[in-house]
């Protein structure tokens, strides 16, 4: 077998040695725009040839603090051993079936470590699909197939992928709706509970938020026709909003009290991210179904839905599946996935970068006041910018910072409704170390501005 050039074995440090992107970045980008759909962009082109651990290696021999895992996917460091033996093994023995033409242990495997691992102690079963989107459209038909109702309560500042159905489900237009209309129907739209922006106060937030959604659902739609409420225990796009404490509960409350499905989208927060296996146990949410992707398969394409077992059985035989879902590489991922966050003890991890990272950003929080408020759990933590002295969002100040950490050889996103909100989303398995220097280098954007 060939070595490992990737994963654990790359040297974690942080290395510029070119403007960024580099000249050879530069060359790709160019044959990039030259074959590739304008619409498939990139925060930041510079092309990898490795990484692992908390860095990113580019073509021209940067190596990059990441401050991203690929958008929440890459928990565990990419190319882990355990992700990377048992994939391997697979391929070796066969790469696809179709799980629905002749079956295999490994789907069974993903289906077993996630009843195990999921909220609460009835029984479940899954389904596995290859996105996230893709799960949480199939969440929707299995809550109507159970339920026999049609509509979808969503919520402000929301979002739940990009096909037809999800961006019916997420809130924000541009760039995730803008022109791809019509959308699917029976979706309503009901309000968030966001601390830092309800406007009679955090202390207020919880209660009136729950009141009002639950109010908007009652007399504009009738709870007796939604078929599930689907939400995301912390809010990823929308700006890693944290719902104040209280309105998850009473959501689920409502909901259970009308017969409607209630959904927890942990794709984004789920495997470790938050401190805890899934964000909604925070707050002891039991859902009725979860869907999973991201971080479940360090690095490959697969997602899951997840659910009290009399709900997901309601779809009939061939009314679920799809011709890669539940890929045998990609299961054997997950379960090497799944082994190494035991093994490391990723959510004592989690919990530690939010120790590191909530510490710091709180004293660069009282020096500039346009960062108005620091919010997330675990390794998933954000800061919204504000223009100084007020609330109103400031995209252009959360810009900048972000272009001077890319130039500085950090990866770090932006998210929120408003484009106001640098999210960071570390691997689990960065080196404290990493973590402070890419800190430094966030509080150094600041002092530029």
């Amino acid at each position: 077998m060939t070595a490992l050039s990737g994963g654990p074995s790359l040297p974690q440090e942080r290395r510029v040695v070119t403007a960024i992107p580099g000249p050879k970045s530069q060359e790709l980008l160019a044959r990039k725009t030259a074959t590739v759909a304008d619409g498939v962009g990139n925060v930041l082109p510079v092309f990898t040839v490795r990484a692992g651990g908390g860095v990113i290696e580019d073509v021209d021999g940067n190596s990059l603090i990441d401050f991203g895992s690929g958008i929440a996917v890459t928990s565990v460091g990419s190319s882990a051993e355990a992700v990377v033996r048992r994939a391997s093994a697979q391929l070796a023995d066969f790469t696809h079936t179709c799980f629905m033409v002749t079956p295999y242990e490994g789907y069974v495997e993903v289906c077993e470590e996630l009843a195990a691992l999921t909220p609460g102690d009835h029984a479940k079963k899954s389904a596995l699909f290859n996105s996230g989107a893709e799960a949480v459209e199939n969440a929707v038909k299995i809550a109507r197939s159970y339920t026999k109702r049609q509509a979808v309560v969503v919520f402000d500042h929301g979002y739940h992928g990009r096909t037809n159905l999800t961006m019916a489900l997420t809130a924000k237009n541009m760039p995730y709706k803008h022109g791809f209309g019509p959308f699917a129907p029976e979706v309503y739209r009901v309000p968030l509970a966001y601390p830092y922006r309800w406007l009679t106060g955090a202390e207020n937030c919880a209660e009136e938020a729950a009141a009002q959604a639950i109010d908007m659902i009652s007399k504009q739609v009738g709870a007796e026709n939604v078929a599930a409420i689907v939400i995301e225990p912390i809010a990823g796009e929308g700006g890693f909003i944290e719902p104040a404490k209280g309105f998850l509960p009473r959501i689920l409350e409502f909901a259970r009290a009308n017969g409607i499905v209630f959904v927890a989208d942990e794709i984004q927060t789920g495997f470790c991210r938050t401190g805890q296996w899934f964000a909604c146990e925070d707050e002891g949410v039991v859902p009725d179904l979860i869907t999973t992707a991201k971080g479940i398969a360090g690095g490959l394409p697969l997602a899951a839905v997840t659910g009290r077992a009399e709900i997901m059985d309601a779809a009939h035989s061939g009314g679920l599946g799809g011709t890669y879902g539940g890929n045998p590489v990609a299961c054997a991922a997950a379960l090497g996935s799944i082994e190494t966050m035991r093994e490391l003890d990723l959510n004592s991890r989690a919990r530690r970068i939010e120790e590191v990272m909530k510490g710091r950003l709180s004293a660069m929080q009282e020096k500039y006041d346009i960062i108005g408020d620091l919010r997330g759990r675990g390794a998933m933590i954000a800061i919204e910018l504000v223009k100084s002295g007020t609330k109103d969002p400031n995209p252009e100040a959360t810009a900048a910072v972000a272009k001077a950490c890319h130039s500085a050889g950090l990866v770090v996103l932006t998210c929120g409704t408003y484009g106001n909100v640098l999210r960071f989303l570390p691997p689990l398995v960065i080196g404290e170390e990493l973590l402070n220097e890419g800190l430094d280098i966030i509080e150094s954007a600041f002092a530029k501005l």
